[in-house]
């Protein structure tokens, strides 16, 4: 498999939002209503202050995305990258899909002056994903995630 990387535009956002569906079903029993998945998604590939999302393709077929967002750290005076919403097809796990999109993604925020890191959460029981991250580069942090998510 030779996988290469480009960024997405408005026409993929419903592989992504399928993408997404599979991802929240998968990692955490979620199902994802359609319509808003596709605007959630729709609105982050219209505006890009809000992010990006990369595709890694095999050929012409997508077999794998990450999304960025991005956080300010006052204490750093630069931006970290949050690589979210990360899919990869099952039948092309294992085949340095992943690897291909984070160094795509790491070239890209070393090339800039004003991101400060790469940062990502990953489910605290996922060992698998855990040590994809840590070959990569990437270490584990201090800090837990807390949210309070609110009804829309």
């Amino acid at each position: 498999m030779t996988v290469t990387v480009r960024t997405a535009t408005v026409a993929d956002a419903p592989l992504i939002a399928s993408f997404n569906q599979f991802l929240a079903l998968e990692t955490e029993g979620k199902t994802l209503p359609e319509a808003t998945i596709v605007q959630g998604v729709s609105t982050i590939l219209g505006d890009a202050t809000r992010g990006s999302y990369y595709l890694a393709c095999d050929a012409e077929r997508v077999v794998g995305q990450l999304m960025i967002t991005f956080e300010w750290s006052d204490w750093r005076d630069g931006w970290f990258w949050w690589i979210q919403s990360v899919y990869v097809e099952k039948d092309a796990r294992k085949l340095g899909v992943f690897r291909t999109l984070y160094q795509h993604v790491k070239t890209l925020a070393r090339e800039r002056p004003d991101v400060c890191g790469i940062r990502l959460y990953v489910e605290k029981d996922n060992t698998r994903a855990q040590s994809t991250y840590t070959a990569l580069g990437m270490a584990t942090t201090p800090y837990l995630i807390m949210e309070e998510e609110f009804a829309r």
